[in-house]
């Protein structure tokens, strides 16, 4: 009879990571996390409140879970220092650190944190900046390590890689260590501003209104009186201007044939709401929000909203499961740092009361056609 025998030795072989190796092999290995479109990322959300506003939605709709481990004892201990464990900044709770975390993951497309020791007990959980750190692939194709500037500057493996946690959004081939949501964004971004650029130069030429004062009074007028006339009219209408600014009523009396136009009224504003929303849906489209979260009043009907709620759960179950791990690791660390079984499992809260709702009226149609059968 044969014995299953486990190999719990490391990777010898892996066929779709590189294996070789030269003098200076550790500068092919090297990628720096913090590149120039992070900077633009950030813009991007500052520039445009609606992206803004859908990060926040998808950090605030994926948070909330609770805990289920081997024992009540170590039950109870833990959920105790996920509610009170500081994070920095003034910060308390795993809510805290999970709603930083994914915003990083969010916008730069991975986010980076480091569990906080003290007397060989955990004490707490910080996140970290992630454009100012650089990855590396380490000895095993399946292990990365993470360099950080120290008190030099000089970029240098963080000491103690078992307490950091690392966490990639959307992994590619060509991008294996994230990739942010606002990827592709920035082209029509940069459209939609121009448009909003445009709009203001044009309600600042229109709505501050300039006039045209002309008067026509014949041919054969001397020049020095029609001179003398014009400044006339002008000083007349600019005092009707000012009072009329103090809210008092002035008429303007004139004689000869005047003709009052305003400067450029005549010249239409382009259509703005058809392109502004081909842009919107664009962006909105790759956060994977309904349009009416974010507070656009756009048609639907009551099944397309039904549809974009299921994709929008489906959206904020793919982002826990991304941060999963990282939050495993956490538990798991602190339960053996107390010497307590270290097993443990991550229980999400429901996403919204109208999936509890929908889960029970399934139920319920379910158990309804059961009993019709049987009956």
């Amino acid at each position: 009879m044969k014995k299953n025998r486990k190999d719990n030795g490391p990777v010898a072989v892996c066929q779709l990571r590189s294996g070789e190796r030269h003098p200076f092999g550790m500068l092919s290995r090297f990628v720096p996390l913090g590149t120039g479109e992070e900077e633009i990322y950030r813009q991007l959300r500052e520039a445009i409140p609606v992206l803004d506003a859908a990060v926040g939605k998808l950090v605030r709709l994926s948070g909330g879970f609770s805990v289920e481990c081997s024992s009540k004892v170590a039950e109870k201990r833990l959920e105790e220092f996920l509610r009170t464990m500081p994070c920095g900044y003034g910060q308390v709770g795993i809510d805290s650190f999970l709603s930083c975390y994914m915003d990083s993951l969010l916008t730069y497309g991975r986010a980076v944190g480091e569990i906080v020791l003290g007397g060989d007990r955990v004490r707490g959980a910080c996140w970290g900046d992630v454009t100012a750190l650089e990855i590396c692939q380490g000895d095993s194709p399946m292990e990365v390590v993470l360099w950080g500037p120290d008190k030099n500057g000089t970029m240098r493996p963080l000491p103690y890689q078992h307490l950091l946690l690392f966490t990639a959004l959307n992994p590619e081939p060509k991008h294996p260590y994230g990739v942010s949501m606002f990827r592709g964004m920035p082209f029509l971004a940069d459209i939609l501003m121009k448009i909003y650029a445009t709009i203001g130069s044009n309600w600042e030429r229109a709505g501050n209104v300039r006039y045209s004062v002309i008067c026509k009074n014949g041919e054969n007028l001397d020049p020095v009186v029609a001179q003398e006339r014009s400044n006339q009219i002008a000083r007349e209408w600019a005092k009707a201007m000012e009072d009329s600014k103090n809210g008092t009523v002035r008429d303007f009396v004139a004689m000869g044939d005047v003709q009052i136009g305003v400067i450029g009224g005549d010249a239409p504003i382009l259509e703005s709401q058809v392109p502004v929303r081909q842009m919107l849906e664009q962006l909105i489209a790759k956060t994977g929000l309904p349009p009416f979260l974010l507070g656009l009043n756009w048609s639907t009907t009551e099944r397309m909203s039904t549809q974009q709620a299921d994709i929008l759960t489906s959206e904020i179950w793919a982002l826990r499961r991304t941060v999963e791990p990282a939050v495993e690791k956490l538990c798991r660390t602190f339960l053996a740092c107390e010497g307590l079984d270290d097993r443990v499992k991550i229980l999400w809260n429901d996403i919204s009361l109208q999936d509890i709702t929908q889960e029970a009226q399934a139920e319920l149609y379910k158990a309804q056609a059961e009993k019709a059968r049987k009956g």
